[in-house]
Formats: structure tokens, sequence, C-alpha cells
């Protein structure tokens, strides 16, 4: 028979804010008070007017051209598979495009670019 043991309290700061109706967001600052949740809405914080879109994803540093090509391709609502077609390539080359691990050339952005409904230069 196993023994009960008792799990030692976990301390984790956890931080929110809330936004919706007057009535919603009380009923949320109660269940927060319950929970030992720190509320933040209360608190001014000055927030950026804009970001650039390399402070809201890591990966544009690093791989700006296959998110571009990620992003088109959920956009049209295809597979790696089926954009691989249109293009006529093979479908590895597109995973390999979208991960960093090939390069895309202004030919190849000029047939993503027809295929996604994107200007080409967003791929170079």
């Amino acid at each position: 028979m196993q023994a009960l043991t008792k799990k030692r309290p976990t301390e984790k700061l956890v931080e929110v804010r809330f936004r919706g109706t007057v009535s919603s967001v009380n009923k949320l600052r109660r269940t927060a008070r319950e929970l030992h949740v720190v509320d933040l809405t209360e608190q001014k914080i000055t927030e950026k007017d804009y970001y650039a879109p390399e402070e809201l994803s890591s990966e544009l540093k690093i791989n700006r051209a296959g998110v571009c090509i990620r992003g088109g391709r959920v956009k049209e609502g295809l597979t790696q598979k089926q954009l691989a077609e249109q293009i006529g390539i093979a479908q590895h080359h597109i995973s390999e495009m979208e991960n960093g691990k090939r390069t895309v050339g202004k030919e190849m952005a000029r047939k993503l670019s027809e295929v996604l409904n994107v200007d080409y230069r967003v791929f170079l």
C-alpha cells in the first residue's frame, strides 16, 4: 500500500492583467486573490506604440525568409507538399527553407511570391 505524502508548497509568482467588463474583471480578481496571483492591472506600465517584428519573434532575427514562407503557406492554407508541387520542387526543399537550412534564391523567391501572393522581396 502506498503511503500518502505531503507535497511541499511551491512558491511561484504569477502576475496577470485583467481586461473585460467591470463585472468579469471583479470576478477574475476575486479568483486571483484566492489563488494568490498578483494583479498588475492597476499598475501604470509604459508600452511602446509599435514593435519591430524581430522584437516579437526571435526566429525572425535568425530565419526571416523561413518564417515568411511558413506564414504565407499557412495564410494560403497549403501544406509543404502542396506548395512544393505548385512550385515544382521537392517537399523537403520547402522544409529546409522554412527551417533555415537552405537559402531562398531570387528565382525561387519569385515562384514563391506567385503562389503565396506575397511580394518576392520578403523572401530575400
